[in-house]
């Protein structure tokens, strides 16, 4: 089992800033790669980034790419999502989730899931 919870969200004007921490107990953190994820209210949830269980590989959606930037403190058992230049758009409730593989994480059918932290981007 690997537990997971999500914190950093809040309310931000467009064009700021928000840094979200996943913290990870249970097994061992590293032997997994980590995602973010977010659904928008009436629309599904959608991938944001992934980070290899190294830290040495990632990938952001295009949506956030050049914006958001995701990575792991495996000392700390910890991922982060940095997210800048923030916009309306963005706003949802964002949760991080735990994989084994890396390739396959932004299929969103890992077991592991926070419950969510809400990011909130007014105009």
């Amino acid at each position: 089992q690997v537990q997971l919870v999500e914190s950093g969200g809040g309310l931000v004007q467009a064009g700021g800033s928000l840094r979200l921490s996943c913290a990870a107990s249970g097994r061992t953190f590293s032997n997994y790669a980590m995602g973010w994820f977010r659904q928008a209210p009436r629309k599904e949830r959608e991938f944001v980034a992934a980070i290899s269980w190294s830290g040495g590989n990632t990938f952001h959606a295009d949506s956030v790419k050049g914006r958001f930037t995701i990575s792991r403190d495996n000392a700390k058992n910890t991922v982060y999502l940095q997210m800048n230049s923030l916009k309306p758009e963005d706003t949802a409730v964002y949760y991080c989730a735990a994989d084994p593989s890396f390739r396959t994480i932004a299929t969103m059918t890992s077991d592991y899931w926070g419950q969510g932290t809400q990011v909130t981007v007014s105009s």
